[in-house]
């Protein structure tokens, strides 16, 4: 079950896509195959379930569902964590995030299942400084982000931004700043998003990134 511990009022958002070999972590396909692809995908999903979890209620929490919205990982993870599920809609990755952090009616946070490296002191430190800022980001190396924060929501954030390219963070930089927001950024992280990524990840989390 989720911690009792609540970081204060801040919802978090989980997109995910159930993990259907062929179509969960495509760009690891060429490396792992797409059955192990797919395992990959749900390993990472539960570990980011447990680091939320260890930091939030479950009913600060959401996971948003993608191509199978009642596949039994889902509903096994709502069971067991007891946090609610809800259907991403269509529309590009932009138009999903920003419904899912509108949906929050208040302070959110949204991340993806692809960042390893974040903890619940990571969470507790993003969601901390929504207290004095507009916006938090934890900025990828590859230049995304693994985590984008708002006390308001707002779609010129989302609009037009190339998703999938190192100009992400970028663009997002320019649109927080275009709306007069502070935005911290307390740290940068990687995520798992290409092979280049599978060595170091069995190095630093050798259960996550164990080879097939």
């Amino acid at each position: 079950m989720c911690a009792e511990r609540l970081l204060g009022d801040v919802a978090l958002a989980i997109l995910a896509k159930a993990p259907i070999p062929g179509r969960a972590k495509t760009r690891l396909i060429p490396a792992l195959g797409p059955e192990w692809a797919a395992r990959l995908h749900e390993r990472l999903l539960r570990h980011t379930l447990e680091v939320a979890c260890a930091a939030l209620t479950p009913e600060r929490i959401t996971l948003w569902t993608a191509l199978n919205h009642a596949h039994p990982l889902f509903l096994e993870l709502a069971e067991r964590h007891g946090i609610a599920l809800r259907p991403q809609p269509e529309g590009d990755l932009g138009a999903r995030m920003n419904h899912a952090l509108a949906q929050a009616n208040g302070p959110a946070m949204v991340i993806g299942s692809d960042c390893a490296v974040l903890t619940p002191a990571l969470l507790g430190t993003c969601t901390e400084a929504l207290e004095d800022h507009d916006a938090v980001c934890l900025p990828a190396e590859d230049g995304g982000y693994a985590l984008l924060g708002v006390r308001h929501c707002d779609p010129r954030l989302f609009d037009a931004i190339p998703w999938g390219t190192s100009g992400v963070m970028g663009e997002t930089r320019e649109r927080i700043a275009a709306l007069g927001w502070r935005l911290a950024c307390p740290a940068t992280v990687w995520d798992v998003d290409r092979p280049a990524d599978l060595a170091r990840l069995s190095v630093a989390y050798p259960t996550l990134g164990a080879a097939p």
